[in-house]
């Protein structure tokens, strides 16, 4: 079967890592894709949101199945797209329609639908520039900090997490009158902050059945100790050690089990990964967001965790008899460590050259911000590498991704040397 993976990152190497290992995948195309997966598949020069230039390479490479990686597509309507389309409406899209996608596409949607469904979460309020005093009004009834989270997509900027009472009531107004973050922040969720350990857990659901994927936590923080600025990620950890058999029982019964239904009650056909960011209080699960699509960069170790093969469990989705299908998890542990452009998240410089990444024999090399240039490996983007290494232990498995580490270089390469720092002795 020839496949089609939509995107450009990490996750996205990772998915084509683990597919070309399915004996019943022929070929992949990635779209864009970057120096890594140009390694092991075929990738194409178009804009996975260009659904017409997409409907096209679908076409020419005789695709028959699409896993979209990157939000954005979804939330824009890719798999309704393929849907209305006679020439593409038999062509599985892996990834919720457009209804299905407002889970990450509009928080305020999100929200609504937990409290509907009865799923723990955080209490919180919605507010326009229209009731923007009440918006005031409600932040003096919480105690800080101060939790503002733009509506819509806002390329992982719009949450702000403020001490100060009087700078949250100007982030406010900048964010609903001045579009601090564009249509994204017309609309400002405010809500209580939630205390706790942070997780994410990964579920593959075909809209009946689902699948629960090993557990991880990454670390947002560009510098060490979770200090500094917010990034896309810096590295992650699977599965979480605090995340025991208990926990993830709560889990399943008080969030994962009144999602699934709850989609199912309020008609929403969903197929495809729903990311449960979540918060361990003194274990009680409590929601912080959905996504719709798999975590960078934790797929990069939960995908080589999944002995069992992620092509069968794609192609149950499609058929929706994800229940019949084998998945199994190795009980190795999993650690990424990224490298990032000097200066990110702030400016940083691409088409820096890369060496040493053959040279890795002990870890896995994933992809992220990388191009081809003059056929040699540059950098392309803030988020460079991820570095990912299995063994028995955390601590094993993250000095396997340390020395590999040292075998790479580019000009002005960072990164954290304490990656999963709160979970070793």
């Amino acid at each position: 079967m020839n496949i089609l993976i939509l995107g450009s990152g990490g996750r996205e190497h990772a998915f084509t890592h683990k597919l070309v290992q399915s004996e019943k995948v022929t070929q992949i195309f990635v779209a864009p894709g970057n120096a890594g997966t140009q390694e092991i598949a075929t990738n194409i020069t178009i804009n996975p949101t260009d659904f017409e230039a997409v409907k096209k390479a679908v076409i020419a490479h005789d695709i028959e199945m699409v896993i979209v990686g990157p939000e954005a597509p979804l939330v824009n309507g890719v798999h309704d797209f393929f849907l209305a389309n006679d020439e593409l409406k038999n062509i599985p899209v892996i990834g919720p329609k457009k209804d299905g996608a407002l889970l990450e596409g509009s928080k305020d949607f999100s929200k609504e639908f937990m409290f509907k469904h009865g799923i723990p979460t955080a209490k919180y309020q919605s507010f326009t520039k229209d009731n923007l005093q009440e918006g005031k009004l409600f932040l003096e009834t919480l105690t800080p900090p101060y939790v503002l989270k733009a509506d819509g997509l806002a390329a992982g900027k719009g949450v702000l997490i403020l001490d100060s009472l009087d700078e949250a009531k100007a982030e406010l107004e900048e964010m609903v009158s001045n579009q601090k973050f564009g249509d994204a922040s017309s609309t400002v969720v405010i809500e209580e902050f939630l205390k706790g350990i942070e997780l994410s857990v990964f579920v593959l659901t075909d809209g009946i059945s689902y699948k629960i994927l090993p557990s991880a936590k990454d670390y947002k923080r560009i510098g060490e100790g979770d200090q500094g600025l917010n990034t896309g990620g810096m590295g992650a950890i699977s599965p979480v050690p605090f995340a025991d058999k208990s926990f993830l029982q709560k889990v399943e019964d008080l969030v994962v089990k009144p999602t699934i239904l709850g989609l199912q009650k309020d008609g929403i056909d969903y197929r495809g990964f729903i990311f449960i960011g979540l918060m361990n209080d003194n274990g009680a699960p409590s929601v912080v967001e959905y996504n719709v699509r798999m975590g960078d960069p934790e797929t990069e170790v939960v995908l080589p965790r999944i002995a069992s093969d992620l092509f069968d469990l794609f192609e149950g989705v499609a058929h929706q008899n994800l229940h019949e299908k084998e998945f199994s998890v190795t009980e190795k542990i999993a650690t990424t460590v990224m490298l990032v452009s000097g200066g990110y998240p702030e400016a940083y410089e691409k088409g820096k050259l890369i060496s040493g990444l053959k040279t890795i024999k002990n870890s896995i090399v994933f992809h992220a911000g990388t191009s081809i240039k003059n056929n040699t490996v540059v950098t392309n983007g803030g988020r460079v590498i991820a570095v990912t290494s299995l063994a028995a232990s955390i601590e094993e498995a993250l000095e396997l991704s340390y020395k590999s580490i040292d075998e790479i270089h580019f000009n002005k390469m960072n990164y954290r040397k304490d990656i999963g720092f709160d979970l070793v002795e």
